[in-house]
């Protein structure tokens, strides 16, 4: 749902809630999600002035909308905490296909190239979200679980998706990949440092392109998933704008400095062969 309250209007951006609400009874891969949350001090046994409630959470690391860090799968692989901040915030990307996403449906590299036809190459550092519809049986837990069958993402979409530099994957499924696969997502991903976020809620409500996504983890030490609070910003026209511009200019900048390399390489290897050639002119033998 879209975040509102009384200073929303002087935000240079709308919020996108993109995270379902932790409940003992939501979906979860065994079949339990394991989160309990209790009541170890209430307000009337306060016996301060100012009353307080306390309460204990007990749950899985990997429960509801979650992060897997690379550790996950990957021995050695960075963990929760040691994931740099600046790699949580991302240009978002939301890949929908959802009109033809049956439970058994897998997304095949035609979907990203389709999608890359329409609106443009996939930006480099982007968090790529692909919405299949699945989050709509959230409220039925054995649905959404089904057996651990539904949606998922094939291992040469994870392939094209690195060759495109993306920071992270995201999907409303319980994971992009189907156990019966081998889990090459995790593998490829995960394998490579990027992270993926799984059971997102209203993927449906970002832009193709445009926004931007802040993966917010709970950030335990040595932690290989961790429930999160994931969120979709929508920039106001004139910010989106600026922004636009200034990533414009700095891809910009990168290219006048690829083709100042390339030239000083052309240069430097022209004086090469220049000195070799002049040696052999003043070769007497040639």
């Amino acid at each position: 749902m879209t975040f509102q309250n009384s200073s929303n209007a002087s935000l240079p951006f709308t919020l996108i809630d993109l995270t379902h609400t932790l409940l003992p009874e939501i979906p979860s891969w065994n079949g339990t999600c394991g989160f309990h949350s209790e009541i170890k001090l209430d307000y009337e046994d306060c016996s301060t002035d100012v009353k307080f409630r306390v309460q204990q959470l007990k749950l899985h690391a990997g429960v509801g909308t979650h992060m897997d860090a690379p550790a996950h799968c990957i021995k050695g692989g960075l963990t929760i905490d040691e994931i740099p901040l600046m790699e949580l915030a991302a240009p978002s990307i939301v890949i929908d296909v959802s009109t033809k996403a049956h439970e058994t449906y897998q997304v095949t590299p035609s979907d990203i190239l389709s999608f890359e036809n329409k609106f443009g190459a996939l930006p480099p550092h982007a968090f790529v979200m692909i919405y299949t519809g699945w989050d709509r049986f959230w409220k039925d837990p054995e649905k959404y679980r089904n057996n651990l069958i539904f949606p998922s993402v094939s291992g040469e979409v994870a392939q094209l998706l690195l060759d495109r530099d993306i920071r992270g994957l995201g999907i409303d499924t319980m994971s992009p990949d189907c156990p019966q696969n081998g889990f090459p997502v995790h593998q490829l991903l995960l394998g490579n440092g990027k992270y993926i976020v799984e059971n997102i809620k209203n993927s449906q409500k970002m832009p193709p392109q445009g926004g931007y996504s802040l993966a917010l983890p709970i950030k335990t030490q040595g932690g290989t998933e961790a429930p999160m609070r994931l969120v979709g910003f929508l920039f106001k026209k004139e910010v989106s704008t600026a922004i636009e511009k200034m990533n414009k200019l700095f891809y910009d900048k990168e290219r006048e400095s690829k083709l100042i390399r390339a030239s000083k390489m052309v240069r430097k290897n022209s004086m090469t062969i220049n000195s070799e050639f002049s040696k052999i002119d003043d070769d007497p033998e040639s």
